[in-house]
């Protein structure tokens, strides 16, 4: 998405396995080709794509997709609770600052549903420094950047 809002595909890329060197291909290209800053990168794990981005462009952010964090912490959760942890951990990602976040997440992880699942803790709590760079927008900036899905 450039300045002025407008959605550009730069390019589509095949690979057997993404790993760390096929993304320091991609923005190896990217740059090449004329890509000389970019601000964010919302990521959903990929490996090596955060260190790539950074490698790149030195300046930009990488967050990992809030919405790939909220499944991947529901991974483990019985369907009969899903709800109640997601509502619990919608604490965390509509906190004012990152302060409020690890409040609530630290919340979560000392009640009931945090004890039975301390994955989804453990899920957070290992993207916490990729996930806090979202918490300085504001809300209407938020919903733009929050996700990798369309």
């Amino acid at each position: 998405v450039d300045m002025d809002g407008i959605k550009h595909i730069l390019g589509i890329w095949l690979a057997k396995e993404e790993g760390a060197s096929f993304w320091a291909h991609v923005c190896a290209n990217l740059a090449t080709r004329g890509v000389q800053d970019v601000f964010i990168v919302c990521c959903d794990g990929l490996k090596g794509l955060p260190e790539a981005v950074e490698a790149t462009w030195p300046d930009s952010m990488v967050q990992t997709c809030v919405v790939h964090l909220i499944r991947a912490a529901n991974r483990w959760v019985a369907y009969g609770d899903r709800k109640t942890v997601s509502a619990a951990l919608k604490k965390v990602y509509t906190a004012p600052d990152e302060a409020t976040a690890r409040a609530a997440l630290d919340e979560f992880a000392d009640s009931e549903l945090g004890h039975k699942y301390p994955q989804s803790v453990k899920v957070w709590s290992d993207a916490w420094e990729r996930f806090v760079p979202f918490l300085q927008f504001p809300p209407m900036a938020r919903k733009v950047i929050y996700t990798t899905n369309s």
